[in-house]
Formats: C-alpha cells, sequence, structure tokens
C-alpha cells in the first residue's frame, strides 16, 4: 500500500462545473496545501453521462479512479446499475478487491456497512440528515469522520462546491486496507447519499 494512504488527514475538493457529468475531486494534504491525490471518473459513457442530468442521477454506474498526483493508481471505486440500493466495490492499485460497501434501507441521513473482502463487516458510515457530518465507527469505536467544518489552513477552499475534511484515527493502522477503504466510501457519499 502506498505510504501517502498512512496520513490521517485529507482535504477533498470538488472541481466544480456548469455542465458536468464526470464527479472529479483533488485531495489535498491540508497541512501544506499541497495536491496529493486526484480522484477522476475518466470513462464516462454516452448514457450515463445523459442520465447523470436527470433525477435517475443517483442510479447510474460509476468507476472512480483514486491516484497520486503524479498519476500512480492507488485505489477504484466501482458501483452498477444501483436500482433499490447500492453496493459498491473497492479495488486496490492492482485491481484486486478489498472489500465493499452496501447501502442501509431506509436510514435517516445515509449509512453503509463497510465489508473486508470476505464480507465480514469492518466499519459502519453514519451520516445525518441535517447535514454534512459523517462518521466512521466499528463496535462503538469511532475510526474517522468527514466534516465540512475545518478551521485550518486549508479553510480557504470551502465554498458552496462539496469540499470537506476526512480525519483518520491514530487507531487505525497505517498498512490497514481500512484506510483504503475509508477513503473510497468518502468519494461515494457525494455520488450515492447526498446527491
Amino acid at each position: 500500500m502506498n505510504p501517502i494512504l498512512s496520513q490521517n488527514l485529507f482535504l477533498v475538493k470538488e472541481h466544480v462545473g456548469m455542465f458536468k457529468a464526470a464527479n472529479n475531486y483533488d485531495i489535498y494534504n491540508p497541512e501544506t496545501n499541497q495536491i496529493i491525490m486526484n480522484c477522476r471518473e475518466n470513462n464516462l459513457g454516452f448514457f450515463t453521462k445523459v442520465l447523470r442530468f436527470t433525477d435517475y442521477k443517483r442510479a447510474t454506474p460509476f468507476n472512480v479512479e483514486i491516484t497520486t498526483a503524479s498519476g500512480e493508481k492507488l485505489i477504484t471505486v466501482r458501483r452498477g446499475v444501483a436500482i433499490f440500493r447500492s453496493t459498491v466495490e473497492v479495488l486496490d492499485e492492482k485491481d484486486r478487491l478489498i472489500g465493499t460497501f452496501k447501502q442501509k434501507f431506509f436510514s435517516i441521513g445515509g449509512k453503509f456497512d463497510i465489508l473486508d473482502k470476505n464480507e465480514k463487516p469492518v466499519a459502519t458510515l453514519q451520516g445525518k440528515w441535517t447535514g454534512w457530518d459523517f462518521k466512521f465507527s466499528h463496535e462503538n469505536k469511532q475510526l474517522a469522520q468527514v466534516s465540512k467544518k475545518w478551521a485550518g489552513l486549508g479553510k480557504e477552499f470551502f465554498t458552496s462546491a462539496d469540499n470537506y475534511v476526512l480525519q483518520i484515527e491514530d487507531t487505525v493502522a497505517a498498512e490497514s486496507p481500512l484506510r483504503q477503504l475509508i477513503l473510497g466510501a468518502v468519494m461515494c457519499i457525494d455520488m450515492v447519499l447526498k446527491e
């Protein structure tokens, strides 16, 4: 696993555009304001692009690649067409399955079960319907949180676009695949729960 994933603090900034179908983000180190990763949805089909501008946007498939700033692949996050609820796959840099997310039915604010490659639950992503605060937890222990509130160096990035901070707890081991799953899940919040 790339050492860049062992950091605990990431600032995610959405690319804004009037008529954009693809979901594209830059991921910064908020302490240095340097881009450390890119998140791109490069290969959208024609019908997916068209459906992204309709009420069916949340049901469209996606294939998002997270790379280092120099273009080295770190994670792929993909989903087919979602009819009732989403199941998202997360793959490592060699396209091996790391785990999946399964959206919960009837959850207020949004909720995912995060499973490892053997379908064993390793975390839950839970949001509040009143805002943009999400927490990753497992067995009553917080693993990470996502928020639009940030008072650090990168606070000038916070505009009307979807910009937020991911903070992973020190208790999540630096080499744990859970870090890849958490980062992949953060990229899905917008596409699955908040669009």
